[in-house]
């Protein structure tokens, strides 16, 4: 593949960035598995990450593993549009992408958190911020619990979380309160139309 020329000053972004964050169990990574069936042409960005692949997972399609010394290095050459140290493990968006994709004009979708999504704000202030509400607590906390995957502590932990998170929510543009799936996929869908 072609590698990209960096953006130089005089080059004009024109597409569009949507960046979506959500309390854990909103159903955020549904609904941005759903616009990228729905909307054409929609660009979904992959996150990148030090921690080792677990089962299941694909490469390039779940995230993009590397190395500690790469990510490293693309953090002193500015290489993240944003970028956090997680339990360890490096996670991070590649401003490589991101600027490649929107000089070409196209629609990128970001499933990022709310401290990613104050840094991707930062560098691209004309960026679509989007907050997927749960319907009320005690509905995150079933939808938590009838997954089956976490321990009754670390649902409490993503309770608590999940309210700082919805703290932080007057940060975004848009808000869409997931109470029934279709609809806010829906709404979605109309907010992309709206800004394309």
């Amino acid at each position: 593949m072609e590698k990209q020329p960096p953006l130089d000053a005089d080059r004009r972004i024109t597409g569009t960035l949507f960046v979506l964050s959500a309390p854990s169990g909103t159903g955020k990574t549904t609904i941005c598995s759903q616009l990228c069936q729905l909307v054409p042409d929609l660009v979904f960005s992959v996150s990148s990450t030090t921690r080792s692949p677990r089962t299941g997972e694909r490469p390039g399609i779940d995230y993009h593993f590397v190395s500690i010394a790469e990510f490293e290095r693309k953090i002193e050459a500015g290489l993240w549009a944003e970028w956090a140290r997680v339990h360890g493990n490096y996670y991070g968006t590649s401003a490589e992408f991101l600027d490649a994709a929107l000089v070409r004009r196209q629609t990128v979708l970001l499933d990022i958190d709310v401290q990613g999504a104050r840094q991707i704000r930062k560098r691209y202030p004309d960026c679509v911020t989007v907050f997927i509400m749960p319907p009320s607590m005690e509905a995150l906390q079933t939808r938590l619990a009838a997954r089956q995957t976490d321990d009754a502590a670390t649902i409490t932990k993503r309770l608590t979380n999940a309210r700082d998170e919805i703290s932080q929510k007057d940060q975004y543009q848009h808000i869409i309160v997931n109470d029934d799936l279709q609809t806010a996929v829906d709404e979605m869908v109309a907010l992309i139309s709206q800004y394309r």
